[in-house]
């Protein structure tokens, strides 16, 4: 179906369901399905759109960017990262007095203090921002969620993967993916979670998801959130 709407062509496909309320979803090409109840007129459904097409378009384009994969940083003003789950820009303050380069979140903004300007100094000095960020964050949820075990983590590092969110092994050493620090608290409080869960369960068995759901019953939503937004957790 096709309708026209603030001057753009909005191309969808319809399908009617046993269901009570009108559906959207964005595959990940980009195209628009709608789900709605059937016996649904034709201009709701059009109705509904126009009330969701500034998310819709937003949706578009995360899945259009998705495909198009990690983009390239480029280390100065304007360059955007992720931090707790929002997209923030960076600037760059140049102080020949600093003993280390280091970023501060302020302003909405992640600021990177360097001696002089160099690419990859600001590249680690970010990388050394998300470490410290996501142990604090880490650490924190740790102890929001400590009363829901009868044991405790016996220690806790961060690391590099480009695999894994974070480990557990059988003597209770947890670690977690620095990059965490860009996702949403909620969702590292999930994973937090899921390798708690581990001290208890060091297999993915029923027990174990009844765990995650006992403690977290929407950790599912969380776990849509890293498949949909990793590509994009970079530095």
């Amino acid at each position: 179906m096709i309708h026209t709407y603030s001057g753009e062509t909005i191309r969808f496909e319809i399908s009617y369901k046993n269901r009570t309320s009108i559906g959207i979803t964005v595959d990940r090409f980009g195209n628009i399905e709608i789900q709605a109840p059937k016996g649904t007129p034709d201009d709701r459904v059009v109705q509904v759109i126009e009330e969701k097409w500034n998310l819709i378009q937003q949706k578009i384009k995360e899945m259009k960017d998705r495909m198009l994969g990690p983009q390239k940083k480029v280390y100065e003003y304007g360059e955007s990262f992720l931090y707790l789950g929002n997209i923030y820009p960076i600037e760059i303050f140049q102080d020949i007095n600093i003993t280390q380069e280091h970023v501060m979140f302020k302003e909405e903004k992640l600021h990177i203090y360097v001696k002089q300007y160099d690419a990859e100094k600001i590249k680690q000095a970010l990388k050394r921002f998300y470490y410290q960020q996501c142990k604090a964050l880490v650490e924190k949820s740790i102890s929001s969620y400590r009363s829901d075990f009868k044991t405790k983590p016996r220690s806790v590092h961060i690391f590099d993967s480009k695999t894994a969110w974070g480990t557990c092994d059988s003597k209770r050493q947890l670690t977690f993916n620095w990059r965490l620090a860009m996702a949403p608290r909620e969702v590292i409080d999930y994973v937090v979670v899921h390798e708690m869960c581990h001290m208890v369960h060091l297999n993915h068995d029923r027990s174990f998801w009844r765990l995650v759901g006992k403690i977290m019953p929407d950790y599912k939503e969380k776990e849509n959130w890293l498949t949909l937004s990793s590509w994009k957790m970079t530095v």
